[in-house]
């Protein structure tokens, strides 16, 4: 007879056999729209990329600003060169206009002898002599303070008929535009005796003749402070025409102000 040998411990649980577990992750794609997962994939391999160009580009950037920076640099101290060249030039022309302003200031203020002369030539009244003309420096030197008037002041000695002579000329002279009518006045005026005439003496007959008496008179005044570029139809009226020629060349030129 045969005999069944049945193993009922293989169908229990524990002696169920494991499915074996497949080495590495399995994947599960869903079946529907992949659109998001290549939109992924490209994101993660695009976005170093552009990283990668946007760096190469700011570098290229920043070597090109490096060199216009240079050239910058160089320019500007090229530039401050011809500044410090510019600024120099402007010192010494600004250093020769003075020079020649401080010239042409002495020359404006030239007042010739031959003009003044004859310009109180011209004012002294019939009845006064003028016996010397000086010059004399300014009065606010002489007393130890600073000039106003550089040109200083003329000092007029002579002999009138009479004091009233003497105002009338004092008065005359205070209208020459080559003194300061402010500061002309009279210094002295004293009654004296007349002098004789050369060559002419007492008679012989034994009496003695008395001469007449005039007046001896100092009148001192300034003279004027006016430019002589000023002056120029006065001067041509005296003849000076040397004087009234150059100040009128410079005029031309501009050196002078009309």
């Amino acid at each position: 007879m045969y005999s069944l040998d049945v193993n009922f411990l293989k169908d229990r649980p524990a002696y169920q056999k494991k499915p074996e577990r497949k080495r590495g992750i399995a994947l599960n794609f869903p079946a529907g729209n992949l659109i998001p997962l290549y939109v992924g994939v490209g994101l993660g391999v695009g976005l170093p990329a552009l990283l990668g160009v946007s760096w190469w580009f700011l570098q290229g950037k920043i070597t090109e600003l490096q060199g216009t920076g240079a050239q910058l640099d160089q320019e500007s101290k090229r530039l401050d060169t011809e500044i410090g060249n510019i600024s120099k030039i402007k010192a010494e022309t600004n250093a020769i206009k003075k020079e020649t302003q401080a010239l042409v200031s002495v020359f404006d203020q030239i007042r010739p002898w031959s003009a003044m002369l004859q310009d109180l030539r011209d004012r002294t009244p019939a009845a006064v002599q003028i016996e010397t003309i000086k010059q004399i420096p300014p009065i606010a030197a002489v007393a130890g303070q600073p000039a106003n008037n550089p040109a200083g002041g003329l000092e007029i000695t002579g002999l009138a008929r009479s004091f009233n002579d003497v105002n009338d000329f004092l008065l005359i002279l205070q209208q020459s535009q080559f003194l300061k009518s402010t500061e002309s006045r009279i210094l002295t005026a004293t009654l004296v005796d007349a002098p004789l005439t050369p060559g002419v003496g007492q008679p012989n007959t034994g009496v003695i003749i008395k001469p007449p008496q005039v007046v001896k008179y100092t009148i001192q005044s300034s003279m004027s402070d006016v430019p002589a570029s000023e002056l120029i139809r006065e001067l041509e009226k005296k003849g000076t025409v040397g004087l009234v020629t150059r100040i009128r060349s410079m005029q031309q030129t501009g050196v002078i102000s009309k």
